[in-house]
């Protein structure tokens, strides 16, 4: 079967297949970035900032069909797809609208000189390895602070996404990209080392999971290539106090959004002692509530995991801890019939002897502990290798604000859980990957940060 293809999740069909990269074309392909780069570093920031705004309304206008793709490409239902890509709107928009401050020199005290000013220029080709689950949203966050500094890439989708990366490059295309700036680049994993030796790449950015992570970063860092991750999480939710019934059903909205296949999905549920009975009902009733179904149904809340692999994977580590005694409230398996369906699932009792206590459950699986304080709480949260976000519930924004800063992770939220918005920097620590996207913090990811210091004539 090819490597690139279109399979449908919710029936198992392949709707259609791509052809691969042979490793001459892929060579070429790298060579053609580099002669765009030569050309797109010396364009105007108006001209970037003009095609990141275009881009921004190709998106907007093409809602519905781009959602639509998505749902028959890995299962997203239309609503949760409409909200991808509005967000992907707001990151073109950010990125045009702050362009001139964003790329602003900074000036330096001369220190002796005439002048000390660092310039952020364009670091070159880069190679970015990107995901399933956001098929559109991932590509953005890589791609509009690289256009914006004048940086050219090649795109590498996941192999059931080739489809949605030919879309955007459809939509930069039309909205006045030059030539061969973005390029889809359906290479296989050799040809991605490959790339990495090549001079004319630069640097190499990877979504995805902690192997994949770990294979691209040692290949950058045998080339000296500057490389960005993100990679899993585990990500805590600590319920200190508040409206409960509330907090609950916000929690089994955000786990089951995406299917629960979300990096940065609030994953571990900590609950204090006197509000975990009342916690795990109603986050149960919630869940059993869930319309599982068909992503191109309007009335469907949770769509189809992306494959029947990805189910099964996480079928395998439910299976483990049922056998070493967890207690499992609703769901627990993959749902009878065609495509990859799994029933929405809440576990407590995970122990340490469990496979899901430190592996990451990607998929619709809620897990909740009872604590009998904070410093358990604050213990249990931080007792995983990932890093990637979390989050404190109180009716108290400043109490939970200095429990949030007790976290170990990148990201960190009182009442709220994984917002993400085009002017907020979005990345890990530990096992959840290193560097941040998004906000100022992306273009300072893949620059030449440039010292000019003038001094005066001898």
């Amino acid at each position: 079967m090819a490597q690139y293809r279109t399979e449908n999740p919710a029936t198992g069909e392949v709707e259609k297949e791509f052809e691969s990269l042979s490793n001459q074309d892929a060579g070429k392909a790298v060579d053609r970035s580099q002669a765009a780069f030569e050309r797109w570093r010396s364009s105007s920031v108006q001209e970037r900032a003009d095609v990141l705004r275009k881009t921004a309304d190709q998106f907007e206008r093409r809602t519905e069909s781009m959602a639509q793709l998505i749902a028959r490409e890995m299962g997203k239902p239309l609503e949760q797809g409409r909200a991808e890509i509005g967000i992907c709107v707001g990151i073109f928009r950010y990125y045009a609208d702050n362009a001139e401050g964003l790329l602003a020199p900074q000036e330096l005290d001369p220190q002796g000189a005439r002048s000390s000013v660092v310039e952020k220029m364009p670091l070159g080709v880069l190679v970015g390895v990107m995901p399933w689950n956001f098929p559109y949203y991932q590509v953005a966050r890589f791609a509009a602070p690289n256009i914006l500094l004048g940086n050219t890439m090649l795109l590498k989708p996941a192999g059931i996404c080739a489809a949605s990366c030919l879309v955007i490059d459809e939509i930069l295309t039309a909205a006045g990209l030059p030539e061969d700036v973005f390029q889809p680049f359906f290479a296989d994993p050799d040809q991605i080392q490959t790339a990495l030796e090549d001079p004319g790449v630069r640097g190499v950015s990877l979504t995805g999971s902690e192997a994949a992570g770990a294979k691209v970063a040692e290949g950058a860092g045998r080339n000296l290539k500057k490389s960005l991750l993100e990679l899993g999480g585990s990500d805590p939710m600590i319920v200190l106090d508040g409206d409960i019934e509330a907090i609950a059903n916000t929690a089994a909205t955000a786990r089951l959004s995406n299917a629960g296949q979300a990096c940065n999905s609030p994953k571990r549920m900590i609950v204090l002692e006197e509000h975990y009975e009342r916690f795990l009902d109603v986050l149960v009733d919630a869940v059993k509530a869930t319309k599982v179904g068909n992503p191109l149904d309007e009335e469907t809340d949770m769509g189809p995991l992306s494959s029947t692999g990805a189910r099964d994977t996480l079928v395998e580590l439910l299976d483990d801890a049922t056998s070493k005694g967890v207690t499992v409230h609703t769901g627990g398996s993959a749902q009878d019939g065609p495509g990859a369906f799994m029933q929405p699932t809440v576990l407590t009792g995970v122990t340490r002897e469990m496979r899901a206590f430190e592996e990451e459950l990607f998929g619709p699986v809620a897990v909740v502990y009872a604590v009998k304080d904070v410093e358990e709480a604050i213990e249990l949260a931080n007792d995983t290798p990932f890093g990637l976000s979390g989050s404190v519930w109180s009716a108290d924004p400043e109490k939970a604000a200095e429990v949030a800063r007790r976290i170990d992770a990148g990201m960190v939220y009182v009442n709220e859980h994984g917002t993400t918005k085009a002017g907020l920097p979005f990345g890990g620590v530990k096992r959840s990957g290193y560097g941040r996207e998004l906000a100022e913090q992306g273009v300072r990811e893949f620059v030449n940060e440039r010292l000019v210091r003038v001094a005066d004539a001898l």
